[in-house]
């Protein structure tokens, strides 16, 4: 469900932006590495002493929250039908938002909370897309996408619980495909906005729009690409600082 969706191309993104991705996937693989020796996974983790998994509800109980950064996540099933094991859900709430954004619908003042995106997983615990909702199906705050772009940044799961490799995992899969979740939220605001007939009421309450998007990921393939553009920016720099170097030793 890739169709409409426009991901800025690699040389759009900022030197900033190119570092943060790269640094992010040397955080991903270093959970895997430390996970891995345990003979464990991130699925496995989050489900870890959580007795049975039951299709709609949320793991752990209660959720994940870090009240410093009011990041919050949540891990559950009901999609049989994508041939995933199931899925993170990642939030903000108020105090990580905006100040000047008042929803469209949904609830607001100190209780305002904004879905960032979605995470599908494997049976083996690796991610394979990365999904944007419909209001409803979170009941969240629906705030802009250009104010919800604004706060990714501020996603941080900053505490050992229930496990800290899946909490800095989940950071660093935030700052690591930025760009593929800004552009989940633009295309979802597009979509959202194109509904014949009905007001944008209506709409995120319509229950046959439940996905707005969802793009293939792999950590790997997207990690060779940054790289990949790293190099290329190097190498344009090369004449440049060639030249800069011979007018300083003349």
């Amino acid at each position: 469900m890739t169709e409409g969706i426009r991901i800025p191309e690699l040389r759009t993104l900022s030197g900033g932006q190119l570092r943060s991705s790269l640094a992010a996937v040397d955080e991903i693989r270093e959970c895997y590495r430390v996970l891995k020796k345990g003979g464990l996974n991130i699925v496995g983790e989050v489900l870890r002493d959580q007795g049975p998994f039951y299709e709609m509800d949320h793991y752990p109980k209660d959720d994940v929250y870090d009240r410093e950064t009011a990041s919050q996540y949540y891990y559950h099933a009901h999609r049989e039908e994508h041939s995933e094991h199931g899925h993170f859900h990642l939030f903000l709430r108020n105090g990580a938002l905006p100040d000047s954004v008042e929803p469209v619908c949904g609830p607001t003042g100190e209780n305002r909370v904004a879905h960032l995106v979605a995470i599908s997983m494997d049976a083996w615990g690796y991610p394979t897309d990365l999904f944007a909702v419909n209001r409803w199906v979170t009941d969240e705050s629906w705030l802009p996408a250009e104010a919800v772009i604004a706060a990714l940044d501020q996603f941080a799961m900053d505490h050992a619980h229930p496990s800290w490799p899946v909490n800095r995992w989940l950071t660093a899969m935030v700052r690591c495909f930025r760009p593929q979740i800004a552009a989940l939220l633009n295309h979802r605001d597009a979509l959202v906005a194109d509904r014949p007939g009905q007001s944008l009421e209506q709409v995120l309450e319509d229950r046959t729009l439940e996905i707005t998007g969802s793009i293939a990921i792999d950590v790997e393939s997207w990690a060779a690409r940054l790289k990949e553009e790293q190099s290329r920016r190097s190498g344009n720099d090369q004449p440049f600082l060639r030249a800069l170097s011979a007018s300083a030793t003349r």
